[in-house]
């Protein structure tokens, strides 16, 4: 009856329960057995297990999948992988016989092979958990020290495998290459940590270099399964982020690559990406680049990632030249004091219990220990014995391609994973009371819980041997550090990895990788940064314009328009130059404008100047001749008051012009067409006034005139002071409501800053001007009707023509001044005051000079009288 109720209690225990049935049940299930690892427990206290993969697997299968499973073989014998092997045992050693880290308490390890097979990482994890030949789960049929962590597995396939059933008892687990960014995920992967980066920062860190370049036109390979995928893809992401495009991305399979290479190198040729990415794993790198090697294909770089930049490819002597100036990333190089003469000091005799050392020591030399001879192996492919193997080889004299002991990359990782657990099961055996299970109890060797030092492994923070601090972020994860490497053929013939930059990821975006350029040698046959785009980048002055149906990164350059910039090359939008800034010829820096005016310096206003003086100088000389010559005939008959007046408005009119001319101020600005327009109403008015005068004395003698009471020297002078009057309110309105100003005129010319003087009312000038226009109009008309009085004493035709050439002058300036700009409409109203005042200078004055200089009989009351009679 007990019976009955305990197998079910059990039976609950197992499924509830995993973790208190794998370490407290009893092992009478479990059946020992003999299995392939490297194992030392001993004396030991504690068992560290690990799953490395010193093999590569051979596949076979006697008849179709479908009838019999396929067998997994563990043949090809992995150099570099076995060196993890012998690093976890040197970091072993190494805190065995440190007094202060974990006194009193000895490691042991048991290591299994899982050559780079799922289901052999699988096998491996549930024998060290079991301890038994035949696998128990939930069983612990150790005999000694139990395995307290598993350190493994390289492959982030079968690290995932591992890591889920790890997950199920809390087990304690460390990957010191695995990389995929999902196993960061806590809910599906509680226990798993690693010492290797997490990739997507290899994607950032790729992104950057790749932009760092200049690059953004590239091709990418990847591997079809999860860590070429979703690595490729994080980096696809990235590059989008950077403004680089993809021009290619094909997927490399992990079988029959055979029917998959030469598509993909017709894709490679077909590209104008001078970057290709190959997010590949190391077993696919080989046969692809022997592939690149046949067809010569050169003129490429190759971007590697941390899968395969240090890889036994780089050990083929015939594909140097095609793998020269490859650069990517890699695994952070760290020191570890010693194991380099470790590594050289490991002998079959030294270690018989090494399983795996007869048979690196006959992969590296090229032998065969007699105990493995047989018929079959005995002789060559060209009838010669085979090379026994006789101990006595030296490892010193190995090329480094083949076992180095120097590059300590993913060993540095191995090495910095055990000293984690180190330091984690010592801060669990140090009476630690914090934690959320000690309730203030020391935790002994025999109450090691995987779950309890699970906890203590997380929160490790430890400086290791290189001086380097470690630790595990919240999910489970180091801090990125990646090295940047560049393959190197050098002249003589030998070849080398140069670090030539860094990527750390605890520093912001802007710091976190760092590259020495002048470091980097790149291949087929560039001597500096090979260009890798897609379109040129666009000159300083253009701006980029993308092409319809093509990527971001396919586009023509275009100058910018009128009033932009752009200062740096492959712009895609030109900046506009502020308003008193102008761009230069080449459109790349904007440069003050040009600032204009009608100067006294240039041709243009000099040339006005002169005239303006000249003028003002003649018009001065007539008016000394008409006083000297005043007691004349030909003077008192033409009204000489007014033809003072009108001599010294005339020199007004030509010296008013000279305020128009010179840079513009806010005093010449508000007196230049007021002046103008007072002065010129005053000349026009005093002609109106001299024509008015001879109509009304000649019809003021005809019987009955009315206009005799006209008749006098008041009525031409309240005729100007009347017209001059009204252009005066006309000019005082207007400074009083909208004066004329400065203004820094931006617009009218390009890359020109215009100094003039802005009219402030447009229609008060319109008025000016206007009125101005009525007035000679009407001085026009009079003189017209007055032209057929005797001409002794008539001005008339004269004043015709002189009206006719002011009205013609301003009538044409008008439509010529509206279509004008900057400096060149104060050229035209200046023009146009001298043309006007010239003519009425020349048509009313000139003809009587003539006659006082130069025909004085004519100027007699006897000939004046004569003529009146005829």
């Amino acid at each position: 009856m007990r019976c009955r109720v305990l197998v079910p209690l059990l039976l609950l225990l197992l499924l509830f329960f995993p973790c208190l049935a794998l370490s407290e049940l009893s092992a009478a299930r479990c059946r020992l057995g003999g299995r392939r690892a490297l194992a030392y427990r001993g004396e030991a206290d504690i068992v560290i297990g690990g799953i490395v993969p010193v093999h590569l697997t051979a596949v076979y299968s006697e008849l179709a999948y479908r009838t019999k499973p396929r067998l997994v073989r563990c043949e090809t014998f992995f150099v570099e992988a076995y060196q993890y092997v012998l690093t976890m045992v040197f970091a072993i050693e190494e805190i065995n016989h440190n007094i202060r880290l974990l006194p009193n308490t000895t490691l042991g390890f048991e290591i299994f092979d899982s050559c780079y097979e799922d289901m052999k990482a699988v096998e491996c994890v549930l024998r060290l958990l079991s301890g038994s030949k035949d696998m128990a789960p939930n069983y612990n049929c150790h005999s000694g020290p139990q395995t307290a962590v598993i350190i493994g597995d390289i492959l982030s396939s079968a690290t995932m495998q591992v890591a889920r059933i790890l997950g199920l008892y809390r087990f304690p687990q460390i990957s010191y290459g695995s990389s995929l960014p999902i196993l960061s995920d806590k809910l599906q992967f509680p226990s798993f940590l690693r010492t290797a980066p997490n990739s997507d920062y290899q994607s950032i860190g790729l992104a950057q270099m790749i932009a760092h370049f200049g690059w953004n036109w590239i091709g990418i390979i990847a591997s079809n399964h999860d860590f070429g995928l979703s690595g490729s893809l994080k980096l696809i992401d990235q590059l989008a982020k950077r403004g680089v495009c993809v021009d290619f991305f094909e997927m490399l399979p992990m079988q029959n690559l055979g029917n998959r290479i030469p598509q993909i190198i017709a894709r490679i040729k077909k590209s104008s990406a001078k970057a290709i990415v190959f997010y590949l794993i190391k077993s696919q790198v080989v046969p692809l680049m022997e592939a690149l090697y046949r067809v010569n294909l050169t003129g490429r770089v190759w971007v590697a990632v941390v899968s395969w930049i240090v890889s036994p490819v780089f050990a083929k002597k015939e594909l140097w030249e095609t793998l020269h100036g490859t650069i990517g990333f890699s695994v952070h190089r760290g020191e570890i004091p010693g194991l380099s003469a470790f590594l050289s000091s490991i002998h079959p005799s030294k270690y018989p219990q090494d399983i795996f050392i007869q048979s690196f020591w006959e992969n590296v030399f090229g032998c065969k220990w007699p105990s493995n001879v047989t018929d079959t192996t005995s002789e060559s492919n060209y009838g010669m014995k085979a090379l026994i193997c006789t101990g006595k080889e030296v490892l010193d004299g190995l090329d480094f391609n083949m076992y180095d002991i120097q590059n300590f990359r993913v060993v540095y990782n191995v090495y910095n994973a055990v000293y984690a657990v180190a330091h984690g099961l010592h801060h669990l055996f140090s009476c630690q009371t914090e934690g959320p299970f000690t309730h203030g109890k020391c935790v002994g060797i025999h109450m090691l819980r995987p779950w309890k030092l699970l906890h203590h492994i997380r929160s490790v923070l430890f400086t290791n041997s290189a001086g380097e601090t470690m630790f595990f972020d919240e999910n489970g994860d180091l801090p990125a550090v990646y090295d940047i490497l560049n393959w190197q053929l050098l002249p003589d013939g030998t070849s080398r990895y140069m670090k030539v930059g860094m990527f750390d990821s605890t520093l912001p975006d802007e710091q976190s990788i760092s590259i020495n350029d002048s470091a980097i040698v790149w291949g087929g046959g560039y001597t500096q940064t090979p260009a890798s785009v897609c379109s040129d980048l666009c000159p300083p002055g253009h701006r980029k314009a993308h092409l319809q149906g093509q990527p971001p990164c396919c586009f023509d350059c275009i100058p910018c328009p009128m009033g932009e910039i752009s200062s740096l090359g492959d712009a895609a939008e030109c900046v506009k130059c502020p308003d008193y800034l102008w761009p230069n010829g080449n459109q790349d820096k904007c440069i003050p404008k040009h600032v204009e005016f009608l100067s006294y310096e240039e041709p243009m206003g000099a040339a006005l100047a002169s005239i303006s003086a000249s003028f003002s100088v003649v018009t001065l000389v007539i008016f000394y001749i008409f006083t000297k010559y005043r007691d004349t005939p030909l003077v008192k008959a033409n009204n000489r008051g007014l033809s003072y007046l009108l001599l010294m408005s005339l020199t007004l009119c030509f010296l008013c012009s000279l305020i128009f001319i010179g840079k513009p101020r806010r005093v010449t600005c508000l007196l230049r067409q007021v002046v103008f327009g007072i002065v010129f109403t005053v000349c026009v008015a005093t002609v109106l006034a001299k024509t008015i005068t001879v109509i009304v004395v000649f019809n003021a003698t005809k019987p009955g005139s009315k206009l005799r009471m006209w008749v006098g020297p008041r009525t031409p002078y309240c005729i100007i002071l009347f017209c001059s009057f009204i252009q005066t309110i006309i000019c005082i309105t207007w400074l009083s409501t909208s004066p004329p100003f400065v203004d820094f005129n931006m617009e009218s010319e390009a890359g020109i800053i215009t100094i003039e003087c802005n009219e402030g009312s447009f229609t008060m000038f319109c008025c000016l001007l206007g009125y101005l226009g009525v007035l000679s109009s009407i001085s026009f008309l009079v003189a017209f009707l007055a032209r057929k009085l005797p001409d002794s004493f008539n001005e008339a035709k004269f004043i015709t023509f002189s009206m006719l050439m002011f009205l013609s002058v301003w009538l044409l300036f008008i439509p010529t001044y509206l279509s004008s700009k900057g400096k060149y409409m104060v050229a035209e109203e200046t023009f146009a005051i001298l043309s006007s005042s010239s003519g009425l200078l020349g048509c009313i004055f000139f003809p009587k000079c003539y006659i006082i200089l130069l025909r004085p009989e004519r100027n007699s009351k006897k000939y004046l009288m004569r003529k009146t009679s005829s």
